[in-house]
């Protein structure tokens, strides 16, 4: 009995991997439908290429799956082993802005509030020179890249980080996020590891899973948010130790009683020890080699 060879050109002869067409060709084909009053229908829509199926409230746990899985798949594609997190305000200049923003500032209000921004401008440079100490560690054994610079990819620290890590040639990750006021992505992200998200909370996952050293600036809510969810999540021990660097000992003691926490009793003084405040960008990456037992050439 002879049987018809029907294997599609360009294709191997042999046990084929799949014999369904695949969902970029459905999709493809489905685009190409012609126009009735039935496919004109939203019913007709293929589920996937329907927004406004997928946009329905009872939705909402397939798009918390959909933002976990792609930032994950594209994570895993370009070999990210593990991430180096910094958090900071999207409002501290760069230092050579500095003087721009202080002609700009015209009441006492606004002089005041930029004094105390352009004290902190130091701190661009450090998560600068963080970054490119972090980006210079080379893959590991299994040819995963570690400490991959991880930031929320807007600006100011955040683009200090991505900055830093490009200066010296590295993949560097931006979670960014949408708000109701237009944004983008600061420019030194890598365009392939430019992720957006619509969900707070997923994002704040991805910035953690790979986390394994986290450096926090001074910052306002965002950074406060991110940076208590994980003091939370390693005091409750749902994530092991990692080192956690405070930049700004001076920022953070006075915006924050730690001490003020232990004596009411609602942390424990061990809780302090939870982070390390560090001044510079050497002092940080030595906690970290430190930490994980590394060469002093990394």
């Amino acid at each position: 009995m002879s049987h018809e060879n029907r294997t599609p050109a360009g294709e191997k002869a042999g046990v084929p991997k799949r014999i369904f067409a695949p969902a970029s060709a459905d999709a493809k084909t489905a685009r190409e439908t012609v126009a009735t009053p039935q496919t004109e229908d939203p019913s007709y829509r293929l589920a996937f290429q329907d927004d406004e199926f997928l946009l329905r409230e009872d939705l909402r746990p397939v798009r918390f799956q959909l933002e976990l899985l792609k930032t994950q798949l594209t994570l895993d594609e370009a070999d990210i082993g593990s991430t180096f997190v910094m958090y900071g305000s999207a409002r501290i200049p760069e230092p050579d802005r500095v003087p721009i923003m202080m002609a700009a500032a015209k009441t006492p209000e606004q002089q005041a509030v930029a004094e105390k921004l352009a004290s902190n401008a130091k701190y661009y440079d450090e998560a600068r020179q963080l970054a490119r100490l972090a980006s210079q560690v080379g893959r590991d054994a299994e040819g995963k890249k570690q400490f991959v610079v991880c930031s929320g990819g807007g600006p100011s620290i955040m683009e200090a980080a991505n900055r830093g890590a490009r200066d010296v040639g590295a993949d560097t990750i931006g979670l960014n996020i949408v708000l109701p006021h237009e944004q983008a992505p600061n420019p030194y992200v890598t365009p392939h590891l430019s992720l957006r998200f619509h969900y707070f909370a997923l994002r704040k996952m991805h910035f953690l899973l790979h986390a394994r050293a986290v450096a926090v600036f001074p910052g306002g809510f965002g950074t406060f948010d991110e940076f208590f969810e994980l003091l939370t999540l390693v005091q409750t021990g749902k994530t092991r130790p990692l080192p956690i660097l405070l930049f700004g000992r001076e920022f953070w003691e006075t915006v924050v009683n730690w001490q003020a926490l232990a004596d009411y009793g609602v942390i424990s003084a061990k809780d302090l020890d939870l982070f390390r405040y560090v001044d510079t960008a050497e002092e940080a990456w030595d906690v970290v080699r430190e930490w994980y037992g590394m060469d002093a050439s990394a």
